[in-house]
């Protein structure tokens, strides 16, 4: 089976490697800890703190497994390297929407980056794809679930 690549940019990258340390570290304790109190009350077949426990540290394991497996196949867009004259990953494009007369600002990040309440939008998204590639004054008709969109590009920065 092929990987999907990841695309991330650092802060992305950064912030899966504190998640992954917190995981591993504290986490892993604290976890390890509720299992051996749990022992301690007796019986295991019938305590449902030990059930709990277990459960818990099966959810972390598989966290822990899926954070790795995601930095291991990772692209990571170095800032560096981010054009503001198209965009891409790791821009913040605004646009000017036709129909609300608006204005509207996209972080463009990778899908595992995605963050509605900051405006970031994944480089999958019908408005992530359509966006990708555009230029300061392209117009672009963007297919959503709620019908075609038309923004155009005001400017391109990096985020």
């Amino acid at each position: 089976m092929e990987e999907r690549e990841i695309i991330l940019t650092v802060e992305g990258y950064n912030k899966l490697q504190d998640e992954l340390k917190e995981l591993k570290g504290p986490k892993k304790m604290e976890v390890a800890e509720r299992i051996k109190v749990a022992r301690e009350f007796g019986d295991i077949s019938e305590n449902s703190e030990y059930d709990d426990a277990k459960n818990e540290q099966a959810l972390l394991e598989a966290r822990i497994q899926e954070i790795e497996n995601m930095l291991r196949v990772a692209k990571v867009v170095d800032d560096d390297d981010v054009s503001t004259r198209t965009a891409s990953v790791g821009t913040l494009v605004t646009v000017h929407d036709y129909e609300f007369d608006e204005e509207i600002s996209y972080g463009i990040v990778g899908a595992t980056e995605v963050n509605i309440a900051e405006n970031k939008i994944s480089n999958e998204s019908p408005v992530g794809k359509a966006l990708i590639g555009k230029k300061k004054g392209d117009d672009v008709e963007v297919e959503t679930p709620g019908g075609v969109v038309k923004y155009k590009v005001v400017s391109i920065k990096r985020l």
